[in-house]
């Protein structure tokens, strides 16, 4: 097995842009598969020749540098062919939850002032009605509509004509929307060499090999499908087995039947696939390291001698700081902790520090509790169109995270809560604040609170305290389906809890914290899951 540093020096240069990286890559490998999907192989000369055509076409339709593009699509080969076209031009893809609703896919839309939109026939009506009053054009990356173009026939027809010249490594290439506490998602900016970067410590990470075969289970929307299996499988010059949605009774079958030799997963992931009927698993696969956080003792040791995946990596990232601590691959990995700083494969390339402060920006001893703080290359550019929020974020170039953590004798960090109002759901960061908004406008609802909850399968569970108005009357089952009409499944609350009032602050907001510390709460709720 080749080190980190041998795999990258086994290419040629580059210029740290998406263009220079594949065609670094692309030289040696071009009958290499790069991309399997849906039974279907595409090597790397393959696709440098499709994303060129497709830069091409998009271009005639006046895609240029700096316009957004929006992608409310699954997982499929033609989503990775636009985010390259799209960066040969200098423009930005921005992902979007193919699952959203008009008001949620709206918001983004709106927001990033899209000249186009990329999506799939379930999506279609929703991000046309979501794009209102803006007028961008649609195209189809799989399927048919009437009326709409698919993306394979544009690129099928592109024009010879030649492109712009190369954008520049600090160019934007995507604009990914996280929740934040406010209820309003945040368009998070990374440049072209934020995310060669974060391939390459990918590499680092799971000391992947050219040889290897990723496969990817999570969306295309999600910074792990993006800046860990994507962008690890180009700065490493592997292939990818790309999977349209996560299957858990079909998991260990597509990874027997596509040759995978790693995978990413999220908790929730693991622990679904833990408690799954062992008939469901296939002994062929050959799948020898996977990543996902967090990972705890009783999932590795499944995993390990049950599923026989002798390497499990836990690590740390947030759509801002993707990949910024992790357990080493080779050396000591402490259980559930969130590992050490992350190094690049180059120890001359400086890469992820990070700090544990207190209110004050001050650093606190080993094994106090503080709040993370991350300097790293790979931090974002900035929150698209907020300049304020950006500020807030930022102390002299370290990222305040929000969450609280403490740190080892030995340097290893364990992650401790949430200082923000995010509820973690199944991968998915979820603004508390965004589903109080929501429910507080249901006209039998005087106040509201969500907060998470543990869930059976790892991370959060949503949980909404209520006060009703007087003289009001709701069910539980009424509040879910007023949920469900304005948000995206995974944001609907799962418990509801009628009470008489909601803990207060001096300042009169909810102090959820108080919420939080209320273990009644959960056993007076109506579990909607049953």
């Amino acid at each position: 097995m080749r080190t980190p540093l041998e795999v990258l020096r086994a290419y040629p240069p580059h210029d740290s842009t998406l263009t220079g990286l594949l065609a670094s890559r692309a030289g040696p490998n071009a009958e290499r598969t790069l991309l399997l999907y849906e039974g279907r192989e595409i090597r790397y000369a393959e696709f440098v020749a499709r994303a060129a055509a497709a830069a091409r076409a998009l271009a005639q339709r006046g895609i240029a540098h700096g316009d957004r593009v929006g992608a409310m699509a699954t997982s499929c080969a033609d989503y990775v062919v636009l985010l390259f076209a799209l960066a040969r031009l200098g423009a930005i893809l921005v992902p979007v939850n193919p699952e959203f609703g008009i008001d949620e896919a709206g918001y983004i839309l709106r927001h990033a002032r899209v000249a186009a939109v990329a999506t799939i026939p379930s999506a279609l009506e929703v991000a046309r009605a979501a794009c209102a009053p803006l007028s961008p054009w649609l195209m189809l990356l799989e399927g048919e509509a009437e009326g709409v173009q698919r993306f394979d026939r544009l690129v099928a027809a592109a024009p010879e004509v030649a492109l712009p010249s190369l954008p520049g490594p600090e160019t934007t290439c995507l604009i990914l929307y996280t929740s934040g506490t406010t209820g309003f998602p945040k368009g998070v900016m990374h440049s072209q060499k934020n995310f060669v970067l974060a391939g390459e410590g990918f590499v680092a990470r799971m000391w992947l090999q050219p040889e290897d075969r990723l496969m990817c289970v999570l969306p295309m929307f999600h910074i792990n499908a993006l800046f860990y299996s994507l962008a690890g499988t180009f700065a490493a010059g592997a292939s990818l087995a790309l999977v349209p949605r996560f299957s858990a009774s079909t998991f260990w079958k597509t990874a027997a039947e596509t040759g995978a030799t790693q995978a990413n997963i999220i908790a929730a992931i693991g622990n679904i696939l833990a408690r799954r009927p062992r008939s469901e698993f296939d002994p062929r696969h050959r799948l020898r390291v996977v990543y996902g956080a967090p990972i705890s003792p009783d999932l590795e040791k499944i995993f390990r001698e049950e599923f026989h995946v002798p390497v499990m990596i836990e690590g740390y990232g947030m759509t801002e700081i993707p990949g910024a601590a992790n357990n080493p691959f080779d050396g000591e990995k402490r259980s559930l902790s969130m590992g050490l700083p992350a190094r690049h494969p180059d120890p001359q390339v400086k890469f992820a520090e990070l700090r544990v402060v207190d209110d004050s920006g001050r650093d606190v001893p080993d094994e106090k509790v503080g709040e993370l703080w991350v300097k790293t290359p790979i931090l974002m550019q900035g929150y698209y169109r907020d300049p304020e929020q950006t500020a807030a974020s930022l102390h002299e170039g370290w990222f305040a995270t929000g969450d609280l953590v403490r740190r080892d004798a030995d340097g290893y960090y364990y992650f401790v809560a949430r200082k923000k109002d995010i509820i973690r759901r199944r991968g998915e960061n979820i603004s508390g604040a965004e589903i109080d908004r929501v429910i507080g406008d249901h006209p039998a609802v005087l106040q509201c609170a969500a907060i998470p909850v543990p869930a059976e399968l790892g991370e959060d569970e949503i949980l909404v305290a209520i006060v009703k108005k007087p003289a009001s009357e709701t069910s539980a089952q009424e509040i879910a389906e007023w949920c469900r009409v304005r948000l995206a499944p995974l944001k609907v609350p799962r418990y509801v809890a009628f009470v008489e009032s909601l803990p207060q602050t001096a300042t009169h907001r909810v102090a959820k914290f108080k919420l939080r510390g209320d273990k009644t709460l959960l056993e007076r709720a109506t579990d909607l899951a049953r």
